[in-house]
């Protein structure tokens, strides 16, 4: 079997954008992969990178994933740099690789990858500072927050994710405010504290004890307010602490760990084995959250949980793009021992996401089954390649 030809759609979104590779074989199998840092404000990278890969698989096996991933590491210069755009990049090609195989011998990824050990996959809803449902709006009073949680859980989810100070109490989201007042770092103020802890407080009334509760900081704060803010929130029994300083200052992060009594989380932005390494050997993050479609696609992000079970640390894979990285998230979490949660993010749950799929791939009571579909069991439906505001097509 040999690759004959690559696309690269640049697809039709309303907020963030999502960018995903179709790689065909003159077996008439395609397998489908995503650029995950194409959302955030890296659309146009993520387009060149999966342009510049695609050119470089024509003609390859793509059953040959590892040789093919390698190749790409070690031979196109920056590959070993393996910062977010390359990694990214590598990720679309061996994702898509991964389904061309499973396509090919009839059979899901995961039996690939060793066979299910997780029948069923709970998943937590993530970002209610966004409220939840079919509106996306900064919300503000712990009322807001306690009514986010409830609709959460009237779907059956059992954990939730906030950013408790990333809206200000004037409704802006915190990396946009200039508000002098809504400090991240250095000091927070005695407001910005407050006003966290009582969304979070709301949250907990909602939920009761049972509830799991996860806080993310998107980085936005350092090692003195992320304390800060983490020993407030201890009492309310947070589930973990995601990205509490900049993501790949690990000294930082260790920091954080020794003095909130909170399991520290981080991945998204930390890209490849190497890159997870030193995190892992220092025992500064305890729930590790690789985006398979940013850190070296299915290939790497199965090493890299496989490392972390090593460190005794459990994984909650980032999930934040299009149904391709879903799929692809799923496919690894039903096979890995230390698989803890997956992330269910309120922009994936709007229609205009769920309908760039083939099929519909959602939780039932706030958990998943995985499709047995062969390949990733996911691929871009005839839609969104039909509305594609761009095609690329290399052979």
């Amino acid at each position: 079997m040999k690759i004959t030809s690559v696309d690269v759609f640049e697809c039709k979104f309303v907020k963030d954008k999502v960018v995903c590779v179709r790689v065909n074989t003159d077996e008439g199998i395609s397998g489908f992969g995503e650029v995950g840092l194409a959302y955030g404000t890296a659309h146009h990278a993520a387009v060149g990178i999966a342009r510049d890969y695609a050119g470089y698989i024509i003609g390859k096996d793509p059953m040959r994933i590892e040789q093919i991933w390698e190749s790409i590491f070690r031979n196109t210069f920056w590959g070993m740099g393996s910062g977010t755009v390359i990694a990214a990049g590598m990720a679309a090609i061996d994702i898509a690789l991964w389904d061309i195989k499973g396509k090919a011998l009839g059979v899901p990824v995961y039996e690939l990858l060793g066979g299910k050990t997780n029948e069923t996959i709970r998943a937590y809803a993530s970002q209610l500072q966004f409220d939840w449902g079919d509106v996306h709006r900064n919300i503000t009073k712990p009322e807001d927050y306690y009514e986010a949680t409830k609709k959460a859980m009237a779907q059956g989810y059992t954990a939730v994710k906030v950013d408790p100070i990333g809206v200000t109490n004037a409704g802006i989201w915190a990396r946009e405010s200039n508000d002098p007042s809504w400090k991240m770092r250095g000091k927070m103020s005695a407001e910005m504290v407050a006003t966290g802890y009582q969304r979070v407080a709301a949250m907990r009334e909602a939920g009761g004890k049972d509830l799991d509760i996860i806080i993310e900081l998107h980085s936005y704060t350092d090692a003195i307010t992320a304390v800060q803010l983490g020993k407030a929130l201890e009492p309310l029994n947070i589930y973990y602490y995601e990205e509490p300083v900049h993501p790949l200052n690990v000294e930082n992060m260790l920091e954080v760990h020794k003095n909130v009594n909170i399991p520290i989380a981080s991945g998204e932005r930390i890209y490849t084995r190497w890159g997870f390494r030193e995190f892992l050997e220092k025992g500064a993050i305890q729930v590790i959250q690789p985006d398979v479609c940013n850190t070296g696609g299915i290939s790497e992000s199965k090493k890299i949980c496989d490392m972390a079970n090593i460190y005794d640390a459990s994984v909650q894979i980032h999930v934040c793009g299009g149904p391709i990285s879903t799929a692809a998230a799923l496919q690894i979490e039903t096979v890995i021992p230390n698989f803890l949660i997956h992330e269910v993010h309120e922009g994936a749950i709007k229609k205009e996401v769920c309908e760039l799929g083939k099929y519909s791939i959602q939780p039932v009571n706030g958990v998943y089954t995985v499709p047995d579909r062969p390949g990733i069991g996911q691929e871009l439906s005839d839609k969104a390649m039909a509305e594609a505001v761009n095609v690329y097509t290399f052979k």
